[in-house]
């Protein structure tokens, strides 16, 4: 996760950051209002380097100073969200299945197993892995994809992923809004979690890659 550091010249009372992430989102905002903060998030949701837990909290701190409702805040992210989550479903669906075996079967240390594994895991848990994706760094683009593949039904998708971000949503926008110029607290406590979503993944991956790599080379069972 790339964390913008450009909110921190922004210590005075209601003075908005410049530069970097935040100061382009903040641009945004003061261009298009709520729905700037939309467009924002929308952004984020296609390209998981730019922070939502950044661009949230600041629209909240803009709704703040009266720059926007609240209520226009949580429609327009919210509905931000769902656009990026659909445009990732789109992407997943055109990929199809037989795409992603084909792909699968020329990765190194993959198996087409895998993908047969990951299927059936996700044909009784994909409901849940959306919803909650929502709520994970990283997770809130990837869940997408792979919802597009196995073909969730699409309203399903909608009102999962709805539900899912309008609750992240919400949550950075309250607190950037009650925090004020001080927006900026929120994001370095999330900016922890965010650091051990990845640090968790990475052991996860890492794990597997040796695993993989020994029964490779005793000639034991693929796993």
């Amino acid at each position: 996760m790339i964390l913008d550091s450009a909110y921190e010249a922004a210590t005075a009372a209601n003075e908005a950051p410049t530069g970097g992430i935040a100061g382009w989102a903040t641009d945004l905002m003061d261009s298009l209002g709520a729905f700037g903060a939309g467009v924002a998030i929308a952004l984020e949701n296609l390209f998981p380097p730019l922070p939502s837990e950044v661009i949230l909290p600041l629209a909240g701190f803009a709704a703040s100073q009266g720059k926007f409702g609240i209520g226009a805040a949580l429609f327009w992210t919210t509905l931000g969200s769902v656009v990026g989550a659909l445009a990732l479903y789109a992407v997943g669906a055109l990929l199809g299945r037989d795409r992603t075996v084909a792909i699968a079967a020329r990765l190194p240390l993959v198996k087409v197993s895998d993908i047969d594994r990951t299927e059936k895991w996700f044909a009784r848990h994909g409901t849940k892995a959306v919803f909650f994706g929502r709520m994970i760094p990283i997770f809130r683009s990837m869940i997408s994809v792979p919802a597009g593949v196995e073909r969730m039904g699409l309203p399903v998708f909608l009102a999962l992923t709805t539900a899912g971000s309008l609750i992240w949503n919400a949550v950075f926008i309250l607190i950037g809004h009650a925090l004020g110029s001080r927006w900026h607290q929120v994001t370095d406590l999330v900016g922890l979690y965010s650091k051990g979503v990845l640090a968790v993944v990475a052991l996860a991956v890492l794990t597997f890659v040796a695993l993989r790599v020994r029964r490779s080379s005793t000639g034991g069972p693929a796993a």
